[in-house]
């Protein structure tokens, strides 16, 4: 028995196949870019849509089938064939939602993938219910299966690919590679087509059972089928996108305003450097790793000198540029683990952490002097400033923060009575001579 095709109709299952692709895809991408519930209903709904959409193509290609014999359609094989189409699509989604694809992973995938593509196919045949059965050429039925592996694995790989890119490039990508699947997709079915031999005084028993579906029922339903499930998936999908991406607008908005408002909360505006409630945290960090270690750390209260006069000359603006300069300098001093805080008008604190000695505070107290002591260049002048140190010691000085903030300003203020550009040491007799507005913070 010789069989015909409508070719407009092998052209629709083609477009279908293609579409059918693309919205795997798509749904591949979902699935792999949500977690937890979400995954797995994406999962559901992506396997249910991919699966219908192979189905229908397979069924509008048997409708572009024609014998010289009325053709049928068991309801319940029909069914069948559906439902291998949706677990094969649902098993497909799983592989490409990995977080890698292995390539023992791509085969087993590929090869049940294709092994349910070209069940549902034969089931689809069955469905006919020819007497006497269908025959199948057994080369053109292998390649058939051979054909639905490689349109498989061929499949997974892009998906796997393309399943987080969402440029207008990876939307050409998607496009391309879901033509080629749904041409490989569409030779598995004519192949196997290729590969029936029908008798020629074959029957359908299906065209007179109460369950089976003529052509224009299989028609109809397809059509809906169709149209329906890919349409509302890719509207979806899309919707699905412009929410993800506007959430993740919206999640990095958040962030970056996160990020601000501990910026201010914890920094100074004007140099960037720690303000009062980061120092007193990270001096509390230099004592615990201090009294671990079993050696001291120290505070330096660093004021400059003489700052009053440069903005009272020049102008608050060019008092602020010193002491952005000022700050870089002191930072530059410093080891990685140390910090620099301005915690008023042109005072500084210094925290050295884990010395190996005390001897080492007052080494960085000279370099600190030293390097203040060179001319600062502040657009077209050049300012000369000085700064008078302070400097106390855990544990000797101070066990706590406000111990050891009271000292160094202490310390500070008798180097400034020493004649300024100087350091001094906290020393128990200094107490007495405190500055009366020597204040921890």
């Amino acid at each position: 028995m010789v069989a015909v095709y409508d070719y407009k109709l092998v052209a629709l299952s083609l477009a279908v196949a293609i579409i059918a692709s693309y919205t795997a895809l798509d749904l591949a991408g979902r699935v792999s870019e949500t977690t937890g519930r979400h995954s797995s209903l994406w999962l559901l709904g992506g396997a249910f849509s991919m699966g219908t959409g192979i189905w229908s193509m397979h069924f509008i290609g048997m409708l572009a089938f024609h014998l010289s014999i009325p053709i049928a359609y068991d309801l319940w094989l029909n069914a069948l064939s559906w439902l291998i189409a949706v677990v094969v699509s649902g098993i497909a989604l799983f592989v490409v939602r990995r977080p890698s694809l292995t390539v023992a992973s791509l085969g087993i995938g590929a090869a049940l993938m294709g092994l349910g593509i070209s069940a549902m196919h034969y089931t689809g045949m069955a469905a006919m219910q020819m007497s006497p059965p269908i025959a199948y050429r057994p080369s053109l039925f292998v390649a058939s299966v051979v054909i639905a592996i490689a349109a498989a694995l061929a499949a997974l790989w892009i998906a796997f690919q393309l399943r987080k890119r969402n440029s207008a490039t990876a939307v050409i990508a998607k496009l391309g590679s879901a033509a080629i699947m749904g041409i490989a997709i569409t030779g598995m079915h004519y192949t196997g087509m290729a590969a029936a031999e029908f008798a020629p005084d074959s029957v359908c028993l299906a065209s007179g059972s109460n369950f089976g579906l003529s052509n224009s029922a299989l028609a109809s339903l397809i059509a809906v089928a169709t149209v329906s499930i890919l349409g509302i998936t890719l509207i979806l999908s899309a919707f699905d996108a412009h929410l993800a991406a506007r959430n993740a607008k919206h999640a990095a908005s958040l962030e970056a305003a996160n990020v601000h408002l501990r910026n201010i909360a914890l920094y100074d505006n004007l140099t960037g450097l720690p303000n009062r409630i980061l120092l007193e945290d990270r001096i509390e960090q230099a004592i615990a790793h201090a009294r671990r270690a079993g050696k001291p750390c120290a505070l330096m209260f660093v004021d400059l000198d003489n700052f009053k006069p440069v903005n009272d000359a020049f102008g608050h603006p060019v008092g602020d540029e010193l002491l952005k300069a000022v700050g870089g300098r002191l930072t530059n001093c410093l080891r990685q683990g140390d910090t620099v805080a301005r915690v008023g008008g042109d005072e500084f604190i210094v925290v050295l952490s884990e010395l190996t000695q005390v001897k080492d505070a007052t080494v960085v107290g000279e370099k600190l002097l030293q390097e203040l002591a060179r001319p600062f260049v502040v657009g077209q002048r050049q300012l000369n400033v000085t700064c008078s140190v302070g400097i106390s010691i855990y544990p000797t000085d101070g066990a706590s923060v406000k111990d050891l903030l009271t000292c160094a300003d202490v310390a500070m203020y008798q180097a400034k009575k020493s004649g300024r550009n100087g350091y001094r040491l906290f020393e128990p007799g200094m107490s007495a001579l405190a500055s009366p507005s020597a204040t921890p913070l």
